[in-house]
């Protein structure tokens, strides 16, 4: 059962997880990577499609970019037969796990018994004709911004990518706090280092401080290593009411709390502190209904589109101190596979590619069940935070497992 109680009362809990074929310009659709997904982890699960009675995905059919969703809730319920008694495809949401912490909502309020919760982006196929840089304008084949905040403020500057509003933001953090690039350079320096341990990365060679420090800057202070990768893929996850998994193979991972509190206006660059973000807000809704603390926590799988991101989630969760988060990374050790807090096990977003949150859950599920191969956390893990997001949307869940 739960340790803490929780906004759930122990009632949710995960029961399988899987994760599609990961790479660079796959050349496969999107639809295919996401029922190759959910259809592994319903055997994971040790589960059949027809057990499956809710489905839950951000951002639904909605693809601001070419590549940015590979499938909506509708189309996982006709391509699986599923008879869903609960469903969700929302973009409007506490990030890409605000759909798994509803999933959790539904299960305990008894809902739906199993649904599949999924993320699933082909961005580098997608994206493979024009580059990156062509799909900022949300896909708008004449080049024109769509009216939405935050373009409407910087486009006239130029500045269409997150790359470019985060930055600010870094350096804003910078002149306040502190922080070093050779301090951010740990969050993509520990990424690569644990994803030369994981088969399904997409970069795996290994880097170094000078490697990150010659690269060419994106959009200052950031460089090549501080963004993530585009990449095709899809995870799921089965949200399940507790007392449908009695006989399934995997022991449950109780979801013992989730934040998602959105404090102040959804924006990328009002708040009156620039150097917080929508992770404080989800952060403190997810301590706030657990007795649970950061000092419980065994592993970390933080958001890192962007390693500035990855340091404010340490932030935000009570890992470091306020002003802090360069100096908590600082001793590269601290954050390594066998330090105080392993974090970004797979190599995160930065080394294994940009799955958009939703692979950071995986991989938390995968060390708290002991299947993590070669970059498992030893000493049993039984705790994992995971933090989704970035600027004016975030989600956080903490999980636990209990034998």
């Amino acid at each position: 059962m739960s340790m803490s109680g929780g906004p759930f009362g122990g009632r949710a809990v995960i029961s399988g997880v899987g994760q599609s074929q990961v790479g660079r310009r796959l050349g496969r659709d999107g639809l295919e990577l996401t029922l190759e997904a959910c259809l592994r982890a319903i055997e994971h699960a040790g589960l059949v499609p027809a057990d499956i009675d809710g489905v839950a995905t951000y951002p639904g059919s909605f693809a601001p970019d070419p590549g940015f969703s590979g499938a909506g809730a509708a189309d996982v319920v006709t391509s699986l037969g599923i008879r869903a008694r609960w469903y969700l495809g929302s973009m409007e949401t506490a990030g890409q796990l605000g759909p798994v912490a509803e999933a959790c909502l539904a299960v305990s309020a008894g809902l739906a018994d199993h649904v599949v919760c999924f993320r699933s982006v082909w961005e580098s196929t997608a994206q493979a004709d024009r580059g990156r840089a062509g799909v900022l304008a949300g896909g708008n084949q004449e080049g024109r911004a769509p009216a939405i905040e935050p373009y409407e403020r910087f486009a006239p500057y130029g500045a269409l990518s997150a790359a470019n509003w985060l930055g600010m933001l870094a350096q804003r953090y910078m002149h306040d706090h502190g922080l070093t690039r050779e301090q951010l350079a740990q969050i993509p320096l520990n990424a690569r280092r644990n994803a030369a341990l994981n088969p399904n990365a997409v970069y795996r060679t290994p880097l170094t401080l000078d490697d990150y420090m010659s690269a060419r800057i994106i959009s200052t202070p950031f460089c090549l290593y501080d963004c993530d990768v585009p990449c095709d893929g899809a995870t799921a996850v089965i949200v399940s009411r507790r007392e449908a998994t009695a006989g399934l193979p995997q022991a449950p991972l109780t979801v013992e709390s989730a934040g998602t509190g959105l404090f102040e206006g959804s924006t990328w660059d009002q708040r009156p502190d620039l150097t917080t973000m929508a992770a404080h807000d989800a952060a403190e809704t997810m301590w706030e209904r657990t007795k649970l603390s950061p000092s419980d926590v065994d592993i970390a799988e933080l958001y890192d589109g962007f390693s500035y991101l990855t340091l404010q989630w340490l932030e935000a969760l009570g890992f470091c101190e306020r002003g802090q988060a360069g100096r908590f990374v600082e001793d590269a050790e601290r954050i390594s596979l066998d330090g105080d807090l392993p974090l970004n096990t797979n190599g995160g977003q930065l080394s294994g590619g940009r799955l958009h949150g939703m692979g950071l859950l995986h991989e938390a599920c995968v060390q708290l069940w002991g299947q993590a191969g070669e970059r498992q956390v030893a000493g049993d893990p039984a705790i994992a935070a995971v933090g989704a997001g970035g600027g004016p949307i975030a989600g956080c869940l903490l999980l636990s497992r209990t034998d």
